[in-house]
């Protein structure tokens, strides 16, 4: 993990929200080139500031950091919505995945 691997996970996931890096800047009270400059690598956020655009970005830390998930605030919305299925529901919504992979 390095600066660069921030920089990219940070415009990935801003990208599939859907928000420009001036707007989330913004919307993170902070100047419009915020986000802009960490993602050109000019600058990192602090730790606090981390934990922010992670909430932003509808992600936790450890979702951020996995590099396996493509997508994981779609990932998260899923896994929560499957808390609630029943043991059959899920076996099915597994096939389905696993199908899916092949």
């Amino acid at each position: 993990m390095n600066e660069e691997f921030v920089a990219e996970r940070i415009a990935k996931l801003r990208t599939q929200k859907g928000v420009s890096a001036r707007d989330m800047s913004l919307s993170m009270g902070q100047a419009d080139n915020y986000i802009n400059n960490i993602e050109n690598r000019k600058s990192l956020p602090s730790f606090s500031a981390f934990f922010y655009i992670c909430q932003y970005l509808g992600v936790t830390p450890k979702e951020f950091f996995d590099m396996d998930a493509q997508n994981p605030g779609m990932l998260g919305e899923l896994m929560d919505e499957a808390k609630h299925l029943n043991n059959n529901a899920l076996t099915h919504l597994l096939g389905v995945v696993r199908e899916m992979r092949e």
